[in-house]
């Protein structure tokens, strides 16, 4: 499902990430239709964000979907998240879907929690999506606004991948029409 992501962009400003693309299997228009008339999507409301969000681990996903979240794709995405940052991850993997619609943003945060997350893998799926639609996903040297380095359209098939630390300082532009859908594959470090 990710064959591109062996030529994916490593970089390591302004914190470790790389940028790929995955060629999407025919299935793709299925996972965006069921996202938009099927998913169990609730409401989550914090001091920095806004989005609609569900596991798909925990949710009755339609037969297209169930490759998602299939140990051989999470065992590939674990041993491409190694290639790319060398830290070795335990078994566990969260995967969660994200929805944004209109006038929905994600602001300047990090996600650093200690014994939290270690490393995040986004697959966007926004088919035909377009430059004035907003939600870009934006990469920052530091802790202020002014200071966005990357800004990434959210294509669909375009993957993102970080790891997260006190200066993976990262957001989400407010998204100004359409919906916004993406697959967040969340790992953890190998116990030392």
């Amino acid at each position: 499902m990710f064959p591109e992501l062996e030529s994916a962009k490593f970089q390591e400003f302004p914190f470790a990430h790389f940028l790929g693309q995955a060629e999407l299997p025919s299935e793709g228009a299925k996972w965006l239709d069921w996202l938009e008339n099927e998913a169990p999507w609730e409401l989550t409301v914090t001091k920095f964000y806004e989005q609609y969000e569900f596991s798909l681990l925990h949710a009755p996903l339609s037969p297209s979907l169930k490759c998602l979240v299939a140990p051989e794709t999470l065992c590939v995405l674990k041993s491409q998240m190694f290639r790319y940052f060398g830290q070795p991850l335990s078994e566990r993997v969260d995967v969660t879907a994200h929805k944004m619609v209109p006038k929905q943003t994600i602001r300047l945060h990090n996600d650093y929690l200690s014994g939290g997350e270690s490393h995040r893998l986004l697959l966007q799926l926004n088919e035909g999506w377009k430059p004035d639609q907003g939600g870009y996903l934006m990469f920052f040297r530091g802790p202020n606004p002014e200071m966005a380095s990357n800004i990434v359209e959210p294509v669909s098939g375009s993957v993102q991948a970080f790891a997260i630390s006190p200066h993976s300082y990262h957001a989400v532009s407010t998204v100004h029409t359409g919906k916004r859908f993406t697959i967040v594959y969340s790992f953890f470090k190998a116990s030392e």
